[in-house]
């Protein structure tokens, strides 16, 4: 019998949660085999495992310890509790995630056992969302919408002094947007991390989380990806805006990214390459003379993916972008193509889309607006 096998926390290992729906801080472990899902817990959360879990059976670790003392083991480990269980089960292969610790690996297969790894993502149902998830997907993305309206709103309520912008006779930063945006996402039990604000130059880097003093007249990238507390599902949203008046580049750059996102909106369908998509949009560019490449020894125009999955991890499969993946209906995906220009800025748009037969829904009602 072959089954499958994960140790991990499920705070942090998305594969872990999708598979038992328990929300713990310390690794433990699940057991899956001939349909039945197993947990193995400690007696600290063997009983709250039971009653939230969503698994067929729910093993306490100490009373499975004693059985091996019981049969001479004075000190077992986790891997002898995992030998002699899946042994009793006549599991003679595993497959395990990528990140699956070594440590176990080499130990199970020094007793015996055949490993095998699981290309991600390990549950393939993790990619076509049930109709559960996508309500969770868009009531985080609620809290998302809900939160970036307060920050536009702040930025556009601001004052020009010469360079800089000024909400409340104070110089407007990045990071009191960013609180703003936080504090906005918490009271909705929704969570930000890294979350960018990035103003000018900052935003050529789009992974720039961005710092400091918001300027005038310069293009400002919110991208806003949070993660329900509740639910674990995250959403993603990307909107540029400008205060006051945006350079005729920036203009342009505004509308060309716009109307590539609009070209792979329309592209998005079940059944379509993502890499048609992505190179739909690079060529719309290319005829609008936005090139992309490094220049001044770094990489300017449009120079990352068009898109990916959401779920409960902010990136997952498929992916928008150079490589080959076909969209399944039901999957959720982002859509958001970028130009940045050291001598212009940043600008990134993006939305999120659920894969359907012939087309897909925008999760995303937020407006888009550039000139504030």
């Amino acid at each position: 019998m072959e089954a499958s096998l994960i140790i991990a926390d499920s705070e942090k290992d998305s594969n872990m949660y999708y598979a038992t729906h328990f929300l713990a801080p310390d690794a433990f472990v699940y057991v899956g085999l001939s349909g039945k899902s197993v947990m193995i817990m400690s007696d600290l959360e063997v009983d709250r495992a039971r009653a939230q879990g969503k698994v067929d059976e729910v093993l306490s670790s100490t009373r499975l310890s004693n059985d091996l003392r019981s049969k001479g083991i004075l000190h077992p480990s986790l891997t002898d509790i995992l030998e002699a269980y899946l042994k009793n089960q006549d599991v003679k292969k595993i497959e395990v995630p990528g990140n699956f610790p070594l440590e176990y690996a080499d130990s199970l297969r020094s007793r015996g056992f055949v490993l095998s790894c699981r290309k991600d993502p390990f549950f393939e149902a993790r990619l076509v969302k049930r109709s559960e998830e996508v309500k969770a997907i868009c009531e985080t993305q609620q809290a998302t919408e809900d939160a970036v309206g307060e920050a536009i709103d702040v930025i556009k309520k601001s004052g020009i002094r010469g360079e800089l912008l000024y909400f409340k006779n104070e110089i407007l930063t990045s990071e009191k947007i960013k609180e703003i945006l936080h504090l906005s996402m918490m009271k909705k039990n929704c969570i930000g991390e890294h979350t960018i604000v990035a103003c000018g130059v900052d935003g050529v880097d789009p992974h720039n989380e961005g710092s400091g003093p918001l300027k005038a007249h310069q293009s400002i990238i919110l991208d806003v990806f949070p993660r329900s507390s509740k639910t674990r599902y995250f959403a993603d949203m990307t909107r540029t805006v400008v205060r006051g008046r945006a350079s005729e580049k920036l203009k342009k750059m505004y509308a060309a990214v716009l109307e590539g996102q609009n070209i792979g909106l329309r592209r998005v369908r079940s059944g379509v390459d993502g890499k048609m998509i992505h190179q739909a949009i690079l060529d719309y560019f290319h005829s609008l003379g936005f090139e992309s490449g490094e220049r001044a020894g770094r990489l300017q125009g449009f120079f990352h993916g068009t898109g990916h999955g959401v779920g409960l991890d902010i990136h997952e499969p498929p992916r928008i972008s150079q490589g080959s993946n076909i969209l399944k209906t039901g999957e959720v995906v982002t859509v958001e193509p970028g130009l940045y220009y050291l001598d212009a800025g940043g600008i990134r748009l993006e939305d999120m889309v659920l894969v359907q037969p012939n087309g897909c829904e925008n999760l995303t009602k937020f407006p888009k607006v550039f000139e504030l």
